[in-house]
């Protein structure tokens, strides 16, 4: 089905009001529920599921250091709104079809709060997982100024949990970034990014398997899945009318699998000022943003002297990346800017030289090295299967850095595609990537280097929380373990591959 573009303007998600407010602490109650709700004018009300009856989900906004409590309240009916697949670990027969818990995606977090992937609870917290299940999450927001997203990890659904629409933003402020100058308030815009396909009376479609594995049950986990049509903020192929100046654009890739390749057909500049875990260095300059599901950019863009212009920001990555299809039309759009608006007051707003120190993190500081491959294998029904260390889900835990210890992984890539390789608790810095030989690795488990180390791309210089580990490279990063001991995990945030055992746990011991 081909929808028309640009018919529609983009929402802008609202900011959630907390129930409760003092200097010791904020306290938010949050419902997840299923409605309808127009993604396109040219289809019927879409039914689907969000926090505070939006998809997506409502901006939570908190200060650094602020502490705050979310009470998360699971409303939705009992039964899925898309096929569950049984043979998946987590999603078995024995527990509830519908199930939920929230993670913070980059959050400083006791592990109690992170959103463990079993620590699920159903509608009216009747049933809870096996793992330290409770309703209201305390966040200690001890990062700096960044871009964080919230969005659902319910072991062996996630990828049908956030495809219905249970996905949000969860920014972070202080008052160095206040400083700065940034295009601020209205010019201050979150996009979240995502893929879906209809069906003809408006309904989401997700794949069920057209050959049952096992006879009496139905199955829908796929190897990746990419939609037809690109959302922002939840409309489809959405414009924003913008006034003839600067404006910070924050661009999450919140998709199951689709990587999002960002260019403007004006072939003008975007100004990246911030990867996942905040404010870079210096701002770059850049022509196109590449983005794996889970990445966040933010961006400045300078509509200025372009008054009356149409600018679209394109897509061009292909799927599965790297080596997959390219984008039609349909999926190389994401949206229009019509700079069509009066300017409401002078732009004072800069574009800084300089924004804040990072130290880069020194190698001989790390007490411990792991070498981690990313495996491709079949599963008992003939199905692809991608592991972690050739490990599934539910194998003993063989990560368990210490509280205050810097560790570098080493990210073996043994699989033909890139996988966005994300850790829970802790932001990274990337080291190096570097060919290696991967057949002999398979063979003799030596690695052999093909080619000199690659520096991560300017973009990805500064914190982040998610990695592209590519085909045929050993990639590694460095990172510090802290503030808080306990279960976490790392996984791919390709979702489906996530939901079919792409996912580790990971303890931060004493």
């Amino acid at each position: 089905m081909i929808l028309s573009k640009f018919v529609d303007e983009l929402p802008i998600p609202p900011i959630l009001k907390p129930r409760w407010k003092d200097h010791l602490y904020t306290y938010y109650e949050v419902n997840m529920t299923e409605f309808k709700q127009s993604l396109h004018r040219e289809l019927n009300d879409t039914t689907v599921w969000g926090y505070e009856g939006s998809y997506p989900g409502p901006t939570i906004e908190v200060e650094s250091g602020e502490k705050a409590y979310i009470k998360w309240i699971n409303n939705l009916p009992d039964k899925h709104l898309l096929p569950v697949d049984h043979t998946v670990h987590g999603a078995h027969l024995d527990v509830p079809e519908v199930r939920t818990v929230v993670h913070v995606h980059g959050a400083c977090v006791e592990w109690e709060s992170d959103g463990y992937p079993e620590a699920w609870f159903t509608n009216g917290f009747k049933q809870v997982g096996p793992y330290f299940s409770k309703q209201v999450y305390r966040y200690d927001n001890c990062e700096q100024a960044c871009t964080l997203w919230y969005h659902d990890h319910a072991l062996g659904i996630t990828r049908l949990n956030v495809y219905a629409g249970l996905a949000g933003f969860f920014l972070i402020r202080d008052q160095r970034e206040r400083l700065l100058n940034l295009p601020s308030g209205k010019y201050d815009i979150p996009l979240i990014i995502q893929d879906k396909t209809f069906h003809k009376d408006g309904s989401l479609y997700y794949p069920k398997q057209p050959e049952k594995p096992v006879p009496e049950l139905e199955t829908s986990i796929v190897p990746e899945f990419f939609g037809d049509t690109v959302l922002v903020n939840g409309k489809v192929y959405p414009y924003l009318k913008v006034e003839p100046r600067k404006y910070r654009l924050r661009l999450l890739n919140a998709a199951n699998s689709r990587f999002f390749r960002i260019k403007l057909d004006s072939g003008q500049l975007m100004y990246q000022i911030a990867t996942d875990g905040g404010l870079m260095q210096h701002p770059i300059g850049v022509k196109e943003i590449m983005l794996a599901p889970a990445e966040r950019a933010d961006v400045i863009i300078d509509f200025t002297n372009l008054e009356g212009k149409n600018i679209i920001m394109k897509n061009d990555a292909p799927a599965p990346f790297p080596t997959g299809n390219p984008p039609d039309d349909n999926t190389g759009t994401v949206m229009q800017f019509r700079v069509t608006l009066p300017l409401a007051s002078v732009d004072t707003s800069v574009i800084p030289a300089y924004m804040m120190h990072i130290p880069k993190m020194n190698e001989q500081s790390a007490s411990n090295s792991r070498y981690l491959t990313l495996n491709d294998n079949m599963d008992p029904f003939g199905r692809e299967w991608m592991l972690l260390d050739n490990k599934q889900w539910d194998a003993p835990i063989t990560e368990n850095p210490k509280l205050g210890s810097t560790e570098i992984w080493y990210i073996i890539s043994l699989t033909k595609d890139s996988h966005p390789i994300h850790l829970h608790l802790v932001d990274f810095q990337i080291l190096d990537r570097r060919d290696f030989d991967v057949e002999k690795y398979k063979k003799e488990k030596i690695i052999d280097y093909m080619g000199p180390a690659i520096p991560p791309e300017p973009q990805e210089r500064g914190w982040k929380d998610t990695v592209q580990a590519n085909p045929n490279q050993v990639t590694r990063i460095i990172m510090k373990f802290g503030p808080f001991t306990g279960l976490y995990v790392w996984h791919c945030h390709i979702l489906e591959h996530e939901d079919y055992e792409m996912m580790r746990p990971f303890i931060v011991i004493r």
